[in-house]
């Protein structure tokens, strides 16, 4: 991959996407794209992610986090562009923070 094509930012969902399946969606959705980062809930209710991969990947990521799976109802998402590092391997999940 291109260091040019390549994205990663930092995202939190919010609404009700705790309990619905939010984070096994997510990695799912990651994977597909061929993305590496991490999903997990953090106490104050939302779900924070990084995804770093090619960057119309990323994008796209993004724009389904706007739907999430069925029972999600998102109510926001932020993101934040953050700098891409060789750290990541897989897209795993973490445990709550």
């Amino acid at each position: 991959m291109d260091a040019d094509d390549r994205l990663r930012v930092r995202v939190v969902v919010e609404g009700k996407v705790q309990g619905v399946w939010f984070r096994a969606w997510t990695q799912e959705q990651a994977v597909s794209r061929s993305l590496l980062g991490w999903v997990r809930n953090r106490r104050d209710g939302s779900v924070e992610a990084v995804f770093d991969g090619v960057s119309a990947e990323v994008e796209a990521m993004i724009q389904a986090c706007w739907t999430g799976p069925p029972a999600a109802r998102v109510l926001a998402v932020r993101v934040e562009p953050i700098p891409t590092t060789p750290e990541f391997e897989v897209f795993t999940i973490l445990p709550s923070a």
